[in-house]
């Protein structure tokens, strides 16, 4: 009873990180970013006090993000208990890198939302041009740099639970292998072409790599803790 519990909650789990993620790449997708180097038209400038008016639309995606990140611990926390004895050392890594990752996201957006925006209402601008998401390098993109880099590196901590010779299990594996790589191997090009000056560059890709493996990996678990449910 026990053991199906958990293959239940890591199922549910598994298919709402999916969901949440589409959701929230969604959203994100129609607030693109209005300043630094993919800004177009109509684009912030430093001291970044004029964003008043992009309260809430620009932060709609930080909602579901939080939600989200508090989804994606807990789908870790499942892999854990569903991984082999002899390998849980490798999900007890993923899963404590997992706990950073999520408390460093979910603090930052939880900051925006309820500590920049009414700060410029109230014109209490001290400190705001370092805080704001606005900021190409400030410290909300750092915070999501980090935190999406240990993200990706919580993955790969656990491809070992994942050894079976199954189409399924191989696909999982190396999915978890490729963000890690990727969001490595992309945070070394751009840190090497643009230097301290990278700005945002590498926060979306770093974003757009391990949402993606969150969708996919979401349908692919959720595949995993059923099979393993009706055994």
């Amino acid at each position: 009873m026990k053991q199906d519990n958990l293959h239940l909650l890591g199922f549910y789990t598994s298919i709402l990180t999916t969901v949440l993620t589409v959701v929230t790449f969604s959203i994100a997708v129609f607030t693109p970013p209005l300043s630094g180097p993919f800004c177009l038209e109509a684009c912030l400038q430093y001291p970044f006090l004029d964003i008043g008016d992009r309260f809430p639309r620009d932060y709609y995606w930080m909602y579901p993000a939080i939600l989200l990140t508090m989804v994606y611990l807990v789908l870790m926390v499942c892999i854990h208990q569903y991984t082999a004895d002899e390998k849980k050392i490798f999900s007890q890594i993923g899963l404590s890198f997992a706990i950073m990752s999520a408390t460093i996201l979910i603090m930052n957006y939880f900051i925006q939302i309820s500590v920049i925006q009414p700060s410029i209402i109230n014109g209490e601008t001290d400190g705001i041009s370092i805080l704001t998401q606005y900021n190409p390098h400030g410290l909300f993109i750092a915070l999501e740099d980090i935190g999406y880099l240990i993200m990706s590196l919580g993955f790969f901590c656990v491809y070992p639970v994942f050894s079976r010779s199954t189409k399924l299990e191989r696909s999982i594996r190396w999915m978890f292998i490729l963000c890690f790589v990727l969001t490595l191997v992309s945070l070394v090009i751009i840190t090497g072409q643009y230097g301290i000056n990278r700005e945002y560059r590498f926060e979306v890709l770093a974003i757009m790599i391990n949402w993606i493996v969150l969708i996919v990996s979401g349908i692919l678990l959720s595949i995993v803790f059923k099979r393993a449910k009706q055994k």
